[in-house]
């Protein structure tokens, strides 16, 4: 590993077209999930000027059954899409809550994958597809995650919080942060650059006010960034195109699952390829990638390692892992093989399998659609929220080892 460079990740807010579209994804994840702990869901969102539409499928007891829709379901549908945009704070001319268009295009999921997925007689429950799955965990933040997304995304979270709570009126929904940190022996050593740009009300980009909102932003940044980190070298990069008065789904068009490294961990560790929000947990795309999160996680808090990258893959319909594939990049305190061995070894993994995992974690709740804005990882465990944040393994870890 190289020890002196520069690195870059960055974040988008709750905002983001792409973000919205990820929101609402969950919020139907999460309305399903509280009707069916068994539900399927893999709903797809698109925004856009005044639209969302919906597409994908699904199966939910008492909602959506043999291909019909439950008395008032569709409506419930609607609600949750438009509270959704609400709670985001869009109430724009050309993306508003309450007046823009609804299409819903959800239908059942398709039997012949149903049926790959569905235990029956001595056949446990299979992955939901094929695919690998990626989960890091590195000693770089006190979250353990990588320092360059963990502040890209604590910088949009914080601005939000001022929109919502009124001590920065002049911040509409929209913006991107990015942040370069030089690295000298492996270890965060200064901030070079910092790249905010956030949607703004009317007259933000010019004279007094645009003066406002810069030094308003500093302001975060220097909330949110340690100290040693910046100085006179830091060089910010704020609105640099000017004028953004015009934002979110009205100025582009969102998609769920385009913001993958976002989510992840801000190109610092490998990602399998699969987008998490829209997805119940029965698909290995998201369970599987939180559980490596997890083992990730502990393994480093256990301090057998500074950094750890861990790989699983499934085929589609078979409940075993294909793999399990453990990397420390040097720094682990016992050999990469035994911790495979380790992690095999304990029985309350459900031996990796969907199920397995899903039990493990109690992901079959409605806990979704807090992770579909500021990533999923590096998040504080709370309740039934982000519990593959927990770090409960650590002791069987150092005992195993």
């Amino acid at each position: 590993m190289r020890s002196n460079y520069l690195f870059t990740s960055e974040s988008v807010s709750e905002g983001h077209p792409d973000k919205v579209a990820d929101q609402i994804s969950d919020a139907i994840v999460d309305l399903f999930l509280s009707k069916d702990p068994e539900a399927r869901i893999a709903c797809e969102t698109l925004t856009t000027t005044q639209l969302v539409v919906l597409a994908g499928e699904i199966r939910c007891k008492g909602v959506f059954e043999n291909g019909e829709w439950a008395p008032g379901a569709q409506a419930e549908i609607e609600r949750t899409v438009r509270e959704t945009v609400k709670r985001i704070g869009y109430e724009q001319d050309g993306f508003h809550w309450e007046t823009l268009r609804f299409e819903n295009n959800l239908h059942a999921q398709s039997a012949h994958i149903a049926q790959g997925v569905d235990a029956s007689g001595n056949k446990d429950e299979g992955a939901g597809d094929q695919g690998i799955m990626f989960g890091f965990a590195c000693d770089e933040t006190p979250d353990l995650m990588p320092a360059t997304l963990d502040y890209s995304h604590k910088i949009l979270a914080k601005m939000a919080h001022d929109r919502h709570s009124g001590r920065a009126p002049f911040l509409e929904p929209d913006a991107k942060s990015q942040v370069t940190l030089r690295f000298e022996h492996g270890k965060p050593a200064a901030a070079t650059a910092i790249v905010v740009s956030t949607q703004h009300g009317k007259g933000y980009d010019e004279g007094d006010r645009e003066s406002q909102l810069k030094e308003y932003v500093k302001g975060v940044v220097a909330e949110v960034l340690p100290a040693e980190l910046l100085s006179a070298e830091t060089v910010y990069h704020i609105n640099p195109t000017g004028s953004f008065e015009i934002g979110g789904p009205d100025g582009d068009a969102g998609l769920t699952g385009r913001k993958i490294i976002v989510d992840t961990y801000g190109g610092a560790s490998p990602h399998g390829g699969g987008a998490f929000s829209g997805k119940d947990p029965t698909k290995v795309d998201r369970s599987a990638a939180y559980i490596t999160r997890y083992l990730a996680k502990n393994i480093v808090a256990a301090g057998l390692a500074r950094r750890c990258t861990i790989q699983l893959a499934y085929a589609i319909g078979v409940s075993e892992p294909l793999s399990l594939y453990v990397d420390t990049h040097g720094t682990g305190s016992v050999d990469d093989a035994k911790i495979e061995e380790a992690i095999k070894s304990i029985k309350e993994l459900g031996g990796l399998t969907p199920r397995g995992i899903r039990t493990h974690l109690g992901l079959n709740k409605p806990i979704y659609r807090p992770t579909a804005a500021y990533g999923h990882f590096g998040r504080k465990a709370e309740g039934d929220f982000f519990p593959w944040e927990k770090l409960d393994l650590v002791d069987r870890l150092k005992a195993a080892l």
